[in-house]
């Protein structure tokens, strides 16, 4: 799996030019499935997620995590992060997962943060979005279970 990770103290996500999600003061994830990954690769990113000490503390450190400050979550199915573009112009995207499996893995993904007692909302998986966010710091870390 793989996820973008965006400090934010605010985003939102319409489809349709309707409002599906938004949180003030936590997260934005993009997360991809690939074809191999397992829920054990979603157990993991979760735990690093929550735990991940990437807000500020009193003395302006990131020294924080998610779960410190009683921050929210956004997340976005973006099955873009799988995109090969090593050869010609076009990206392949032969590597992310299919649709129904991606689906249940985002859906199980999404339900393991909110078993952690943190308010989550979502877009829609497979819909095109747009996605309006105010990005704090900017903070963006890349998180891909392969690299573990």
């Amino acid at each position: 799996m793989r996820v973008v990770l965006q400090r934010v103290k605010n985003v939102s996500v319409k489809v349709n030019n309707k409002s599906v999600g938004e949180i003030s003061g936590g997260l934005l994830l993009f997360v991809g499935v690939g074809q191999n990954d397992k829920e054990n690769q979603a157990d993991y990113l979760v735990e690093k997620i929550i735990k991940m000490r990437i807000f500020d503390d009193i003395d302006g450190k990131m020294n924080e995590s998610l779960l410190d400050i009683g921050g929210q979550i956004l997340v976005v199915s973006q099955f873009t992060l799988y995109a090969d573009s090593t050869k010609g112009n076009r990206p392949s995207f032969m590597a992310a997962a299919s649709g129904e499996k991606a689906e249940n893995l985002y859906n199980y993904f999404v339900q393991k943060l909110r078993d952690k007692g943190i308010k989550v909302e979502t877009g829609e998986f497979g819909a095109n979005m747009e996605v309006g966010l105010l990005n704090d710091g900017p903070v963006t870390i890349l998180l891909d279970t392969e690299a573990k």
